[in-house]
């Protein structure tokens, strides 16, 4: 693929700088030497002046210079019985001035032709894929030729289900009367929704890889222009080179940037252009058939605010899901992404899966690059297990800052804290177990965390474990009111994940007692969220009330739980931010054998 060059308004300056230089340079090789008519008077009583030309005003001719050289001069005609004088000294004189008409031309055409010169070789080296005034139809989609794309579906890990889904796009790319033969017809749009980052391009990729078909790939904001109707006239072409080029796929990344649903610009003012391109791809959809051979593939991470027309059977009735990989799925990509790193053959690939619940396949290779730097830095021949473990630390919570310098006061308080926060865990059944705690400051604003690791993928909490996962977030501040019988500002990520969970359990998930099994959060499913519309809910002034009761009857409960386990364990909060002050860091193991001690 060629390397694109972004055009900038600083050519055209340097073009403009260029020709007036020219003009400048060519019209003073051309310049005529003006001299005053007392000097005309004298160079010619001491013969100097050998040829004129006279006009009703001027004089223009040529004289003898420095060592005889021959010079063009001018000067204003003053004397009208000159011609008297002349034929007193025998100058040769004539009533018509040099025309300059061709020297006027070329000091203005030259210039005109080096900067259409300089143009031309600054468009050429941009490439073709930069539009010009002629292209503004044209679509602006990246095609790749089945020779370039070496993406295969071995380099796609972690998604099999959606694998599965798309093998028989692939068997239809290659083999399509199969199909014919009993009637069926290959989905015409297929919609791989997921996530940002769990691979849905690279999906489509694999797919034209694997079938050998060109693979027309471009964003839904690139059919998106100021002008109204270029991003229809790009749909039509677009969909003109793709049949000519069919068996292949066009691939539409972001479609939520052309395809959100209609009728929401009566609020916002409206955007006709969106409008038209969309309309014009539902009608080039309805337009070309399967057996033709064009795929439409499309991804996007916001599927409930497309249009329902998009969504209809016949355009992208395939919906294949890309989710977040489990345990497993972590365990394949990260075996894809360290087959070009120089890992160390005890590497635990399970131990590195666990520790990373909840990331996505763009979070892994960026963990695995992570880890290959530390191990660089450190000077290690292959990379091991611990530069994986500060990796997961340096992406979850940031780096470290030991530069940051923090008074002794407040290096107790976090240790405090941080022991406050592993204790509470430990302490309560159904919670994330204890890894690592750590008082050196990481990121922009932590001054010290607690990092739990969860045993197994959960896709379900009960009541309990939330409000026990409450708890344990307000260990941290329960643990500075015991100790230093006061509070700081620590705690204010604590507070706002407790309360964010005590608001999912009353609003969404319907575990109030007094509330009852009532859903009252907004539908996040809804387009007009984007524009801030049911901001104000759709239930009376009393429930609101009422939620906030509960939501601070479930904080304040669950700080009682916490302050009680720290008040029965203060031997161990005292002794492992003691700990933690001489170390800094202390692991599992350590935490457990003070736990231990203190039962």
């Amino acid at each position: 693929m060629e390397k694109q060059h972004k055009f900038s308004i600083f050519y055209v300056l340097i073009g403009i700088w260029v020709v007036l230089i020219a003009q400048s340079y060519i019209a003073s090789m051309f310049a005529v030497k003006t001299v005053p008519y007392s000097q005309f008077m004298t160079l010619l009583k001491t013969g100097k002046v050998t040829e004129i030309a006279i006009s009703q005003d001027q004089i223009q001719g040529k004289m003898k210079g420095d060592q005889n050289k021959i010079e063009e001069f001018k000067t204003v005609r003053v004397d009208p019985e000159l011609s008297k004088t002349l034929e007193q000294y025998n100058v040769t004189f004539k009533g018509e001035v040099q025309s300059t008409f061709l020297r006027d031309i070329l000091s203005w055409v030259l210039p005109v032709f080096l900067f259409i010169g300089i143009w031309y070789l600054f468009m050429k080296r941009m490439g073709p894929q930069q539009p010009g005034f002629m292209s503004l139809g044209k679509n602006k989609a990246k095609i790749y030729m089945e020779n370039e794309l070496n993406v295969k579906f071995t380099d796609v890990a972690g998604v099999d289900e959606a694998k599965q889904e798309l093998v028989e796009v692939i068997d239809f790319l290659k083999t399509p009367g199969k199909f014919g033969e009993l009637g069926g017809k290959i989905p015409k749009g297929i919609l791989l929704v997921g996530p940002p980052g769990t691979g849905k391009t690279l999906l489509a990729k694999a797919v034209a890889g694997e079938s050998g078909v060109p693979f027309f790939s471009m964003s839904g904001s690139d059919f998106v222009e100021m002008f109204v109707g270029l991003g229809a006239a790009r749909v039509r072409d677009l969909f003109v080179q793709a049949k000519q080029k069919a068996p292949c796929i066009i691939f539409i990344d972001e479609l939520d940037a052309l395809g959100k649903a209609r009728g929401l610009g009566g609020v916002t003012g409206g955007h006709d252009e969106r409008e038209q391109t969309l309309n014009q791809l539902l009608v080039e959809m309805d337009g070309f058939d399967s057996k033709v051979g064009v795929i439409l593939m499309a991804a996007t991470n916001r599927p409930e605010i497309l249009d329902p027309a998009l969504l209809r059977p016949g355009r992208f009735d395939r919906h294949i899901l890309v989710d977040r990989p489990d345990k497993l799925g972590r365990a394949d990509i990260l075996k894809v992404h360290l087959r070009n790193v120089k890992a160390a053959p005890d590497l635990d690939i399970e131990q590195i899966a666990a520790m990373t619940p909840g990331m996505v396949g763009a979070d892994l290779a960026n963990l695995v690059n992570e880890a290959a730097l530390l191990a660089v830095r450190r000077d290690k021949a292959e990379v091991g297990i611990a530069e994986f473990q500060e990796a997961v630390e340096r992406v979850i919570a940031g780096l470290e800052k030991k530069n940051r310098l923090i008074n002794p006061h407040e290096r107790e308080v976090v240790a405090h804290h941080e022991m406050g926060h592993a204790i509470v865990a430990m302490s309560l059944p159904g919670t994330d177990p204890v890894h690592k705690i750590s008082i050196i400051p990481r990121g922009i604003a932590a001054l010290g965390y607690t990092m739990q690791v969860p045993t197994d993928d959960r896709f379900l909490m009960s009541k309990s474990e939330l409000l026990n996962k409450i708890a344990s977030l307000l260990g941290g501040r329960a643990a500075e009111e015991i100790v230093f019988n006061d509070i700081s500002t620590g705690a204010h990520n604590d507070l706002s994940r407790a309360t964010d969970i005590a608001k999912s359990m009353v609003k969404e998930y319907g575990m109030s007692s007094s509330l009852g099994q009532v859903y009252l959060a907004h539908d996040k499913r809804s387009p007009y969220m984007d524009l801030g519309m049911q901001a104000g809910g759709d239930y009376s002034e009393a429930t609101s009330q009422a939620i906030d009761h509960e939501i601070q009857q479930i904080i304040s409960s669950q700080y009682t739980v916490a302050l009680d386990i720290l008040k029965g364990r203060k031997d161990v909060l005292d002794k492992g931010a003691k700990l933690l002050l001489d170390k800094e860091k202390i692991d599992h193991d350590e935490i457990e054998a003070l736990m231990e001690q203190s039962s």
